[in-house]
């Protein structure tokens, strides 16, 4: 063995890593398009079927409102993603929050009684929107840096 042999090996470790390291990040970028893609394709196919079957009723629920409204946001929150490479963490706080209040209605549509159940459902949209509060307060007062890829 001479002694370039670990300065060999460095070079070849750094020619590799310069060409697997870019076609990684090529792949995972084209995973997320193509992920993103499919979940919008989803929602719209599963928003659609909803609004097709809310059409067949003789009139449409507020849950069925609520639930287009979900769809919405999820369309929202994934076009998001598309553009900015962000997660809208307020959004998936909305969409908890009308998923909450669906299950009220619900409940309240057959049982006609309010009990513990829909209390802590309350409660449960009461801490959603605390932290919704939270999110957008932390937000404006401690921005991302520009460069940086992450959630709000």
């Amino acid at each position: 063995m001479n002694d370039n042999n670990p300065k060999e090996i460095k070079n070849i470790e750094h020619r590799i890593e310069s060409w697997l390291i870019p076609t990684g990040n090529l792949f995972v970028s084209l995973f997320h398009r193509i992920a993103l893609f499919a979940i919008g394709a989803a929602t719209v196919w599963a928003a659609g079927m909803s609004f097709f079957e809310m059409m067949q009723k003789p009139y449409a629920s507020v849950q069925d409102l609520l639930l287009l409204f979900i769809y919405l946001e999820i369309g929202a929150m994934v076009g998001i993603y598309f553009k900015t490479n962000h997660m809208p963490v307020r959004f998936l706080i909305y969409i908890a929050i009308t998923a909450v209040t669906r299950l009220i209605i619900d409940l309240v549509g057959t049982k006609h009684e309010a009990d513990m159940g829909i209390l802590l459902m309350g409660l449960t949209i009461l801490v959603l929107a605390l932290a919704n509060a939270l999110v957008r307060y932390a937000s404006n007062k401690f921005p991302s840096k520009p460069d940086q890829h992450g959630g709000e």
